[in-house]
């Protein structure tokens, strides 16, 4: 019974204990709970943490490529500068609308807003001032500062001279080439850059999504690099079309260059021949002509002859159209006559000496202008002018004081102005004479004979060749007197008798002889008491004042005063 009784106890104990057993477990494992989610907790934390500094890291590493980036573009590339100043001025722009706009509403109310109207126009005169800066900055600087040197005009090689300007000009291309090739490497350049910093833009933005400057220089970028690209593009297509054009141009060129190099070397061998036989005639006629006058005249015919023909080998061969060259010449004479004058009549004047025969290579001859007196050998005459060198004469001894200069004479000279040949004609003397003055008692015969004797002593060589030279010109010329002696003339003059001897002379040496016979009178009329050379000199009679002067004694011989 009290078995029973105890199993019925436990019985209804049973729940009580198991409910006991249990309460004691679940606060075990509510503890325990607690404890995971806290580890939890502070893993996530953590593992926050590690990438929130992750995120800072990797966003401070794209800032700093971001800064070397643009620390390139501003200083390894002028295209950024260039951007900036474009987006300048379209900045400038944008905020001159928007102040137009502005006063447009605030000019509706009056005088309510006059000062601001004031202050919004003060501000727009300075913005406008800044958009006439940069002005040239308003069009796409990718599509507008990239531009090759149009070709308007292609040189034509039609004559060797051109050759070297058609090089010159291909060069030219070449170089104009290069660079635009250069322009464009550099803008591929710059949008590799650009393409590299809008990338690091790009992963920016996804780690700071909510930074509106991040998202300012992403959409900045992107806009010039599509603007960079578009430019590129435009110009890669231009130099395609550039290039074909200076290809073109050099492949015309060249053949043109080589055209006119083989008929420059046809011409060039041509006119050696022809000067190789130019070269023998003159040998020939060295060889055959003996006289030094037609020799030289000789050479000069050749010489010419050889000018004019190599002229008109060149003007038919380089000049398309020599119809047109005559016609424009005949409308252009009247003015060239006009502007050439003394050209044309030098040339006259050539045609004139060398027909006439009037002067000579070798002659001696005196040239009269304005005053001045030139006289000297002539050495050459040429198309233009006659050249002489100065050589001591009687003029240069009383009139220039000097000699030996190389005086050019103008052609056109023998038409307006006097000009002497003392050697015309093979002949090669000319009279000469020396005046002296004798006292009034002088014996003026005696003093005249030795004039003459003495003259005709040491002219008597050129007396005689005068007299040959004179017989031969009779055929020429029309002579009446052809008396070549010595001839003495005495006149009365103020103050004595003045006596003047005339004589032949070599007209190359005039001042030798002059000099010798001067010298041979004055010593043989030393040796006369009768002659006495007059001077002018004046006598005082301070004691005798009414008597009448008389002549000085003649003094002893040696002591004769000149």
């Amino acid at each position: 019974m009290r078995i029973r009784l105890l199993l019925f106890l436990l019985l209804l104990l049973s729940p009580l204990l198991a409910q006991n057993n249990a309460t004691v477990p679940s606060n075990a494992t509510k503890g325990m709970q607690k404890e995971t989610q806290s580890a939890e907790k502070r893993e996530t934390l953590r593992r926050e943490e590690n990438l929130r500094r992750k995120k800072e890291m990797q966003i401070a590493r794209l800032e700093a490529s971001l800064k070397e980036i643009d620390r390139r573009l501003n200083e390894e590339s002028v295209w950024q500068k260039i951007y900036a100043n474009h987006l300048a001025y379209t900045q400038v722009a944008e905020e001159i609308g928007k102040i137009e706009s502005k006063l447009k509403r605030l000019k509706k109310y009056g005088r309510k807003y006059r000062s601001k109207i004031r202050e919004l126009e003060t501000r727009k005169a300075q913005l406008l001032e800044q958009l006439s800066l940069l002005e040239d900055y308003a069009q796409n600087p990718f599509k507008t500062l990239i531009r090759p040197k149009e070709i308007d005009t292609v040189p034509s090689v039609t004559n060797p001279v051109a050759i070297i300007g058609a090089f010159s000009y291909i060069k030219q291309l070449g170089e104009q080439l290069t660079r635009f090739e250069h322009e464009i490497d550099n803008l591929e350049s710059f949008i590799l850059m650009l393409e590299n910093r809008l990338s690091l833009l790009k992963e920016l933005k996804q780690l700071k999504p909510k930074d509106p400057k991040v998202e300012k220089a992403f959409v900045q970028t992107l806009k010039e690099l599509e603007e960079a690209e578009e430019g590129l593009s435009l110009h890669k297509t231009a130099l395609v079309v550039y290039k074909k054009r200076v290809d073109e141009i050099k492949l015309r060129l060249t053949g043109q260059i080589k055209e006119q190099a083989k008929k420059a070397g046809v011409i060039g061998f041509s006119i050696l021949i022809l000067l190789l036989f130019v070269l023998l005639f003159k040998w020939l006629i060295k060889r055959t002509i003996t006289d030094n006058e037609r020799f030289y005249m000789a050479n000069k015919i050749i010489n010419f002859s050889f000018v004019f023909i190599v002229a008109m080998i060149l003007l038919f061969a380089y000049i398309e159209n020599v119809t047109y060259l005559v016609t424009v010449l005949g409308f252009a004479s009247a003015g060239i006559a006009i502007a050439m004058k003394d050209w044309f009549m030098s040339m006259m004047g050539w045609f004139v000496i060398m027909l006439g025969g009037s002067v000579h290579v070798g002659d001696r001859i005196r040239v009269d202008k304005d005053g001045k007196l030139y006289v000297g050998d002539v050495l050459d005459i040429s198309l233009l002018r006659i050249t002489i060198l100065e050589d001591i004469t009687l003029t240069t001894y009383r009139h220039n004081r000097r000699a030996g200069r190389v005086i050019f004479i103008p052609n056109n000279y023998i038409f307006t102005d006097m000009i002497a040949n003392y050697t015309h004609a093979t002949l090669k003397t000319v009279w000469d004479g020396i005046d002296f003055t004798i006292t009034f008692d002088s014996n003026h015969k005696k003093a005249s004979h030795i004039a003459k004797e003495t003259a005709k002593k040491y002219a008597k060589g050129y007396t005689d060749i005068t007299r040959k030279q004179l017989n031969k010109l009779r055929a020429r010329y029309s002579l009446k007197n052809t008396n070549v002696e010595p001839r003495v003339y005495s006149f009365i003059e103020e103050n004595g008798i003045r006596i003047s001897v005339w004589y032949l002379t070599n007209a190359y040496a005039t001042l030798t002889l002059r000099s010798t016979i001067s010298t041979e009178i004055l010593d043989l009329i030393k040796k006369e008491k009768d002659i006495r050379i007059a001077y002018p000199s004046q006598h005082l009679y301070l004691d005798r004042a009414g008597e009448k002067p008389s002549f000085p004694e003649v003094p002893e011989k040696g002591d004769i005063t000149l």
